[in-house]
């Protein structure tokens, strides 16, 4: 996780054990043994996310637990052992943002709340945005995720499982897309889409990792999450997985029913991104925004700056800040005196505002350089958001004029992080100081 994130645990000692590997990779636990004992933890600490055994707690326990935990929205993933018996989920199972039917990995519940949390911090970010928007005059439509039945893919060669899982998708109301190879993975994906994939793995998970490096290629794909669906018993380095841009892993014995309640929880989730993007983009031609690239403008950027600096204070997260600019050296002069540089600025800023997060803000501060605003992010996991950015834009190969070669763009990268005493303007000073 970016920042030092608090897990509350609501469960007797079954997941004593779960809590200790969880401390260890670095989400520190707090355990209540009641919703009442957590809802006493919820009020004292700073939560970010609460893991909560559904059979000890009374209906409405999830609610109560999510309303202490304001001004921060709070992600519940519950763990409800009656769904691995066949049983329909709970009206409390209902109420979590997910849930498992038996004790996940840990690090695969590690990663499974950051998601989340990420989620979490998205919504509260766009409730900034509309209250910097209305600051201006300007009214940010409230999201529309649509009606539209999700829309999954599903790669790799069919078998009966395969099937299963597909079945499982469209008793939930889902629609499953079924391709048999990378090339017509790829045909899809292009063609219309997605909410979320999932990818079969075989023992060496060739034609999946194929297909996940090439989405994380491209910066329409990038963010339609991938769950790789494992074949077979095999040992798999879970860390390396998720590195290579899974954002879920479900093993061989995992019931088809729970990956497919996962898959649509990431598909909500990337939907529900999808949405804020959308109400973000139907107010790019208004004035506030720079007009060749859609991002926030220098005074825009301002404002919601100082926003977001006082709401990281209240629900006690960081924020950093990264600064992107066009270097000063030899081939930069070179296509700057023939304009090229200058046609090549708003596909730049483009590529920036597609490749940031939802809950980040993107702004153009002057004609070369551009910032982003990184809540609940620590100083280096900004420096790597940057340095992400800056490595996919350079590999963009863009027009030096006739008979020239094409050229490309190295941005270079300043990062900080709010401390205390900061100001806005401060932060953004120093973040422009470091840039190198």
């Amino acid at each position: 996780m970016e920042f030092d994130p608090r897990l509350l645990v609501v469960a007797d000692d079954r997941l004593d054990s779960l809590c200790e590997e969880l401390d260890r990779l670095g989400w520190r636990t707090v355990t209540a043994r009641s919703v009442e004992g957590a809802l006493a933890v919820a009020a004292d600490l700073s939560v970010d996310a609460a893991l909560v055994e559904l059979e000890s707690v009374a209906e409405g326990g999830v609610e109560r637990l999510r309303r202490a935990a304001a001004p921060r929205y709070l992600p519940i993933l519950g763990l409800d052992r009656s769904l691995d018996r066949g049983l329909a989920p709970g009206r409390e199972a209902e109420a979590c943002d997910l849930t498992f039917s038996t004790d996940p990995h840990p690090l695969q519940l590690a990663i499974r709340l950051e998601q989340m949390t990420r989620a979490a911090v998205a919504e509260e970010e766009f409730v900034l945005r509309r209250a910097t928007f209305a600051a201006h005059g300007v009214d940010l439509p409230e999201p529309a995720a649509g009606d539209a039945p999700m829309q999954i893919l599903t790669a790799g060669a069919a078998d009966r499982r395969f099937l299963a899982l597909s079945n499982a998708l469209a008793a939930a109301g889902a629609e499953a897309v079924a391709a048999p190879t990378p090339y017509t993975a790829f045909d899809y994906l292009h063609e219309r889409p997605f909410d979320a994939a999932v990818l079969w793995g075989g023992r060496d998970h060739a034609p999946a990792l194929s297909i996940a490096a090439g989405m994380r290629r491209n910066t329409r794909l990038y963010h339609i999450p991938l769950t790789l669906y494992l074949r077979e018993a095999v040992q798999t380095d879970l860390p390396d997985l998720f590195e290579r841009g899974f954002a879920d892993v479900a093993a061989s014995d995992t019931p088809e029913e729970e990956t497919a309640r996962r898959v649509l929880a990431l598909a909500r989730s990337h939907r529900r991104r999808r949405a804020l993007r959308r109400a973000l983009d139907a107010v790019r031609g208004c004035g506030l925004m720079d007009p060749e690239t859609g991002l926030f403008s220098g005074d825009l950027f301002a404002a919601h700056l100082a926003r977001i600096a006082a709401a990281s204070g209240e629900r006690n997260r960081p924020l950093s800040l990264c600064v992107l600019r066009v270097p000063d050296n030899e081939v930069m002069t070179a296509v700057r005196s023939g304009g090229w540089l200058e046609r090549a600025m708003p596909q730049i800023g483009a590529m920036v505002s597609r490749l940031v997060r939802v809950e980040d803000t993107a702004a153009r501060l002057s004609a070369e350089t551009f910032a982003l605003a990184l809540p609940a992010t620590g100083l280096e996991a900004a420096r790597l958001t940057g340095e992400r950015i800056a490595a996919v834009i350079a590999c963009t190969a863009f027009d030096a004029g006739p008979n020239r070669s094409p050229f490309v763009v190295e941005l270079d990268i300043g990062v900080a992080e709010l401390a205390p005493g900061d100001t806005p303007a401060s932060l953004l000073e120093r973040a422009s100081m470091q840039v190198s």
